[in-house]
């Protein structure tokens, strides 16, 4: 079997992570999912709501971060295996950038929390 380091597996998961990231999520890649997207009129509590939804089972897994995390992970675990040089760029670059939106988030949520409490206290 194939032995990893703890660190060159914590990149992976890290590189993986960030790859799904971009594909489900982000802004930049946002052209990849529109022509697998439709709008629909979703009723909800709140009334009518206009909402993206998959037009077909590719843009389902576009759209779904459980489904493109499976591909992210056989995309960069499978190419750590099969070209580990240059591969090994790319997973650097993607856990660098996995990493950062972790601590981003964390460090995002919380900033948002002293603000919230800080509001609640003035308003006592």
């Amino acid at each position: 079997m194939f032995e990893l380091s703890w660190m060159t597996y914590l990149m992976l998961i890290l590189a993986s992570y960030r790859l799904t990231h971009l594909i489900v999520f982000d802004k930049i890649t946002e052209f990849l999912r529109k022509p697998f997207m439709e709008k629909k009129e979703i009723q909800s509590a709140n009334g009518t709501e206009i909402k993206d939804v998959p037009k077909n089972m590719f843009g389902y897994l576009l759209n779904c971060y459980w489904c493109a995390g499976v591909w992210s992970a056989i995309l960069i675990g499978g190419g750590y295996l099969l070209i580990p040089k240059i591969t090994s760029v790319v997973v650097l670059i993607l856990s660098i950038a996995g990493g950062q939106c972790i601590i981003e988030t964390f460090v995002g949520v919380n900033i948002k929390k002293v603000s919230y409490y800080t509001k609640k206290s003035k308003e006592v």
